[in-house]
C-alpha cells in the first residue's frame, strides 16, 4: 500500500494527505458515473439491433436509478461499518462484471437484470453517500469545496463520456464502448487499492481543518440496517427532513432521469444527430464541472436556502425553454450552458443543510436518505419520460413537468427556516 509512505512525503511539504484520498474518489466516482450515464447513448442503438421499444429500455434505466438512490442510506452505513475502499472495491467490481455479461445480452429481461439490479446495485453500493463521507470524515474546514469537487466528478462522468461513447458505438458498436468502460473500470479499482485510506486515524492524522490531537470519531458498531432505520427513523420526525427529501426528488427527476436519459432521442426526435446530441451533453459536463464546484466554494459562504432557491429556479426556467429552443445549434448551446451550470449544483448546500441539522456523525445515513429521494425521483422520470414517449409520441409533456416541478421546489426551500428545527446529533448504530 502506498498511502503510508506518501503521506509522510506529503506532511515534510505540508499537504494533508485528504487531498489524496479527494482526488482517488473522484477519479472512482467519475468513471463510475460514465457507466451509470452509458445508457443515455446506447438507448438508440439497442432499439435498432433489438427492437426493444423505449418504455422497455426505459424499465432497465428506471430500475438501475431507484435502486442506486434506495441503496443509499444502507451504503452509508455499510462504508461506515467495513470502510471506503472495501465498499468502493466492490461497487466497482459488481459494474464491471454486470457490463461484461451484458456483452452477450440478446433479450430484453437480460437488460433489465443485468443494467437494471446488478449495475443498479452495485453503483448503489457507494451513490453519492461516497463524496459526502470522505468530505465529512476527512476535512472540517474546506468541506463545502469537496462535496463541489467531488458531486461535480459524479455529474460531470455522465456528461463528459457521452461523446467518445456515441463516437465508439457509431464507428464500431455498442460493444466497444461498454469495453472501454470496464477498462476504465478497472484503472479506478488499481488507484483505490493502492491510495485510499478509511479515515485520517489511519494514518495518525486528524481530518483537514481541525486541530491536531482532536480525538477521532468513535468507529461505529451494530448493524448495518439498525443503523440505516435509526437514522431515517429519528430525521423523519422533521420537517427539515421531508422538505430537503421533496425538492431532491425534483432534483433527480429533472436531471439524471429526464436529461441524462432522454435528451439524446429527444433531440433526434428533431432532427438532431446523435453524436451532436452527445456533444451537447459533454458541454453541459464542462459547464457543470465549473458550476458545482463554484457552488460548493458558495456553500461554504452564504445562506444555503437562498442557494438552492435560485439553482431550483433557474434549472425549472431553462427546462421550460428548452421546448422553444427550435433545436437549432445556437438554442441548443444556450441551454447547454444555462443548464449545465446548474446541472448538480444542488448537492453542496443540500449536504451542508444536512450536517448542520442532523449532526456530522450522522449526515452520510441522512443524506443516504435524501438521496433516495432523489433517485426515486429519477426514476419516475426516467420511465415517464419514455411511457410519453411511447405513448404520445412525444417528450415534451415530460419536459414541461420537471420544468414546472423545479419552481415548486424553489418555493419549499426558503420555509425551512434559518437554523431552525435543529436535530441533536446523535451516535451512529451502525
Amino acid at each position: 500500500m502506498l498511502s503510508t509512505p506518501l503521506a509522510t512525503v506529503l506532511a515534510r511539504r505540508n499537504i494533508h494527505y485528504g487531498w489524496v484520498v479527494v482526488a482517488v474518489t473522484f477519479l472512482s466516482m467519475l468513471i463510475s458515473a460514465g457507466a451509470v450515464g452509458a445508457p443515455g447513448v446506447l438507448l438508440l442503438p439497442l432499439q435498432r439491433e433489438f427492437g426493444w421499444d423505449t418504455a422497455d429500455i426505459s424499465t432497465a434505466m428506471a430500475i438501475r436509478l431507484l435502486l442506486f438512490g434506495l441503496m443509499g442510506p444502507f451504503a452509508a452505513a455499510m462504508i461506515n461499518r467495513f470502510g471506503v475502499r472495501r465498499m468502493v472495491l466492490a461497487s466497482l467490481s459488481l459494474v464491471s462484471g454486470g457490463l461484461l455479461v451484458s456483452l452477450a445480452m440478446r433479450e430484453v429481461w437480460q437488460l433489465i437484470l443485468l443494467w437494471g439490479f446488478v449495475v443498479g446495485f452495485g453503483t448503489g453500493l457507494t451513490a453519492m453517500v461516497l463524496g459526502a463521507t470522505v468530505a465529512t470524515r476527512w476535512f472540517s474546514a474546506r468541506r463545502g469545496l469537496v462535496v463541489g469537487l467531488l458531486t461535480a466528478s459524479s455529474a460531470t462522468g455522465q456528461l463528459v463520456f457521452m461523446p467518445l461513447l456515441s463516437l465508439l458505438t457509431e464507428a464500431y458498436g455498442w460493444r466497444s464502448a461498454l469495453g472501454l468502460l470496464c477498462g476504465l473500470l478497472g484503472v479506478a479499482a488499481l488507484a483505490m487499492l493502492a491510495l485510499m485510506r478509511d479515515r485520517p486515524a489511519d494514518l495518525g492524522l486528524t481530518a483537514f481543518g481541525e486541530p491536531a490531537g482532536t480525538p477521532p470519531a468513535p468507529r461505529p458498531t451494530g448493524s448495518v440496517l439498525a443503523a440505516a432505520m435509526g437514522a431515517l427513523r429519528d430525521a423523519s420526525a422533521t420537517r427539515t427532513f421531508w422538505v430537503l427529501f421533496a425538492t431532491f426528488f425534483i432534483c433527480g427527476a429533472s436531471t439524471n432521469g429526464l436529461i441524462q436519459t432522454h435528451l439524446v432521442p429527444l433531440c433526434v426526435d428533431f432532427g438532431v444527430p446523435e453524436v451532436r446530441a452527445a456533444g451537447l451533453l459533454a458541454l453541459m459536463g464542462v459547464f457543470d464541472f465549473v458550476g458545482t464546484v463554484g457552488s460548493g466554494w458558495l456553500s461554504d459562504r452564504y445562506d444555503n436556502r437562498w442557494l438552492l432557491f435560485w439553482y431550483y429556479a433557474l434549472r425549472g426556467l431553462s427546462l421550460l425553454y428548452l421546448p422553444y429552443s427550435d433545436f437549432t445549434v445556437y438554442g441548443l448551446s444556450v441551454f447547454a450552458m444555462f443548464y449545465g451550470l446548474d446541472w448538480i449544483a444542488t448537492v453542496p448546500p443540500t449536504v451542508r443543510l444536512t450536517a448542520e441539522r442532523f449532526g456530522r456523525e450522522r449526515a452520510n445515513l441522512v443524506f443516504g436518505w435524501v438521496f433516495a429521494g432523489h433517485q426515486i425521483g429519477a426514476a419516475t422520470a426516467a420511465f415517464g419520460a419514455g411511457l410519453s414517449r411511447t405513448a404520445l409520441q412525444s417528450y415534451l409533456p415530460a419536459f414541461f413537468i420537471a420544468g414546472a416541478l423545479c419552481l415548486v421546489a424553489a418555493l419549499l426551500v426558503p420555509t425551512l427556516g434559518r437554523g431552525a428545527e435543529r436535530a441533536k446529533p446523535a451516535p451512529a448504530r451502525g
